[in-house]
């Protein structure tokens, strides 16, 4: 597996074009299908949150739910203009919030883990043999 490491900004980049062709694939595949997009989340959210370099492991529960409501807008089946499509994208984002905080869960443990070894590694004495 890679081992990239992205800058924050990197990362919210990352989840944010990876979300919005995750969108892609279900409006191809699945008949822009929720539940799937849904489904897709937490495994780029884990990704964002793997990849991210350890200084900036507070952004990854950050640009991860802003990942999530980029991608659900093309398939979020709004009609008409703007209003429509706004309340298209408000009606996803309720209706599938339950994704939504486990792709933020999952992003935030993964993040809170990682520095809890970070800390651990900086605070064990190293022994000159």
């Amino acid at each position: 597996m890679p081992r990239p490491r992205l800058t924050g900004l990197g990362g919210g980049l990352f989840a944010c074009t990876s979300m919005v062709l995750v969108a892609g694939i279900c409006w191809l595949l699945f008949n822009s299908s929720l539940f799937v997009y849904g489904l897709l989340f937490p495994p780029v959210a884990a990704a964002t949150a793997l990849w991210v370099r350890p200084a900036d492991l507070i952004t990854a529960p950050i640009g991860v739910p802003i990942a999530f409501a980029a991608g659900v807008w093309p398939i979020s089946g709004g009609s008409g203009g703007f209003g429509g499509q706004l309340m298209g994208l408000v009606s996803a984002l309720s209706l599938h919030a339950g994704w939504l905080y486990a792709g933020t869960l999952v992003a935030a443990l993964i993040a809170l883990v990682r520095k809890a070894v970070l800390i651990g590694r900086r605070r064990i004495p190293r022994r000159v043999a």
